[in-house]
């Protein structure tokens, strides 16, 4: 199933582009012609000190400057994990969402950036998949070591990864509205920390949107299998009160 190119690919896509420019692009050097140099008459034999060009405010800000378009703060002050949580009410049941996260086989067909999805061995509880995700130039392959509790749990860790120190994703169905059997609660949670600064950094700048569109392509999904949701998805108040 082809995907759609969305305005959050299309600002990757320009920053990429922007970096890629950047390093390659050279001041050009203009140099004088005999028309315009200038004779300075002798004033002094004694040598001259060398003016200072530049005062201490001058020479930090043009340092700060050189460091490159975007500043990142030191290692040691950068918070490179992010997490997100969220519980939200959907008018699917538990197995239809369970079915629909636990189909790792098909990520490759809705899962926003998701290039290759490959599951080599499964079993009743467990599953374990090759993975390739991404957008030139970030492009990381990983091992997915899924655990399976049907229908309430899905929790997928990430190993052998050469961008993630860390990397994990946590889906929890528990029963929705008494009146209605077609709904769950969802309690989404996705945990991750690369290993470089500026991959972290990027990711701080579009975690958010990041998030948004993974959420909404498994409900989507669930929409597209199961057709209309028996009710309209709610947003609901974390259990620990932590912010989503």
């Amino acid at each position: 199933m082809a995907k759609n190119v969305n305005a959050f690919e299309i600002v990757v896509s320009f920053i990429n582009q922007y970096f890629c420019r950047l390093k390659n692009t050279r001041i050009p050097t203009r140099t004088m012609v005999d028309s315009e140099v200038v004779a300075v008459p002798h004033v002094c034999c004694k040598p001259r000190p060398v003016p200072r060009l530049l005062c201490r405010r001058h020479t930090e800000c043009f340092h700060s400057t050189r460091r490159g378009f975007i500043n990142l703060p030191g290692s040691s002050n950068l918070d490179r994990r992010k997490q997100f949580n969220g519980r939200k009410l959907v008018g699917f049941s538990m197995q239809q969402m369970y079915d629909v996260v636990s189909d790792v086989e098909h990520y490759k067909d809705f899962v926003p950036f998701c290039k290759k999805s490959l599951v080599h061995r499964r079993t009743a509880d467990r599953l374990t998949a090759d993975l390739v995700i991404g957008f030139p130039p970030i492009v990381e392959s990983y091992t997915s070591h899924v655990t399976l509790v049907a229908p309430n749990v899905v929790h997928a860790e990430c190993k052998d990864a050469t961008l993630f120190d860390h990397l994990v994703t946590s889906w929890k169905f528990t029963p929705g509205l008494s009146n209605h059997p077609l709904s769950c609660v969802i309690e989404f949670q996705i945990s991750f920390e690369f290993k470089s600064s500026l991959h972290s950094h990027l990711a701080n700048l579009f975690f958010n949107e990041l998030v948004k569109q993974m959420e909404k392509a498994f409900y989507s999904e669930a929409v597209r299998r199961y057709g209309k949701p028996s009710i309209p998805s709610i947003k609901l108040k974390l259990l620990d009160s932590r912010k989503a």
